[in-house]
């Protein structure tokens, strides 16, 4: 009878051991995930961060073409209509 509870304990504690082993495989699996999900999500902040730059050059750059283009398109459009408009006023 001592013989089938020391096996019966031995067992138990193999087990156990083994429990313990696939534990801290699984530990380690979830640190390299962690890992590669902090490294996804530091390369997300930088493609954004790029990102808002480009916006803000895009919009300065759409600021001086306004400020440029529009005054132009009015001066051609007066050009193009001064014959027509010298016509009517004489």
């Amino acid at each position: 009878m001592n013989d089938d509870v020391a096996a019966l304990l031995r067992e138990i504690r193999d087990q156990q051991r083994e429990q313990m082993a696939l534990q801290r495989e699984a530990l380690a699996l979830q640190r390299e995930q962690f890992a590669l999900a902090r490294s996804q999500l530091e390369r997300a902040e930088r493609i954004n961060a790029r990102a808002e730059a480009l916006q803000d050059r895009a919009g300065r750059s759409l600021r001086v073409i306004a400020l440029i283009a529009l005054p132009l398109v009015l001066l051609v459009l007066l050009f193009m209509l001064w014959p027509y408009l010298r016509h009517l006023l004489v």
